[in-house]
């Protein structure tokens, strides 16, 4: 009878843990390695690259059940483009409008698994006060321990094309492309 008793305690136990491990994680975003860039073809001469310095971002992840949320916010006010000049072009009326639109936003609605990982997160984008669903593909994504901090750290890029017209952001198009490609790079430790 006691064997049977520390079997079934045993059993208890361990499915007690594997419940606890399924529950969901929240994470919030590093600022210092969490990003979001844009990529846009500038009058068939290249493409060109800038970002928003001032990201923030929280996760929460239930890999056992296949389930997570993000929400990032965007200062628009950050944009980086490698000029002074040119930033606050891109912050005035004719592009993200910052005294209007002080924030951007994506949250999401849907995350879709493969295996273990997020494969494609579905959510609302919200730039210039324009919400639209747009679906992210994630191209990595890893949860570990950070080796110098040994923090709980999940890290994951992901990418997403919109037309910058649909956001009211359609200045100079098409000789600027219309088609943009989003990119959100992200690390996040674990609350």
């Amino acid at each position: 009878m006691k064997k049977i008793f520390n079997t079934t305690l045993l059993a208890g136990l361990i499915g007690l843990t594997s419940v606890a491990h399924a529950a969901p994680e929240s994470y919030t975003a590093d600022p210092t390695h969490t990003f979001v860039s844009f990529e846009y073809n500038h009058l068939g001469f290249s493409n060109q690259r800038s970002r928003f310095d001032n990201v923030k971002a929280n996760v929460t992840l239930d890999t056992a059940a296949k389930t997570g949320s993000v929400e990032v916010t965007i200062d628009p006010k950050s944009v980086n483009t490698g000029s002074d000049k040119f930033n606050q072009h891109l912050q005035g009326e004719d592009f993200f409008d910052v005294a209007k639109f002080p924030t951007a936003t994506f949250k999401s609605t849907k995350f879709i698994f493969s295996g273990n990982k997020p494969s494609e997160i579905i959510g609302d984008l919200t730039l210039k006060g324009v919400t639209k669903q747009v679906k992210l593909q994630v191209t990595n994504f890893v949860c570990q321990p950070h080796p110098f901090t040994k923090k709980d750290i999940c890290g994951a890029n992901a990418t997403t094309k919109i037309k910058r017209s649909e956001f009211d952001l359609g200045k100079f198009a098409p000789a600027v492309s219309d088609d943009t490609t989003l990119s959100i790079v992200i690390e996040a430790v674990k609350n």
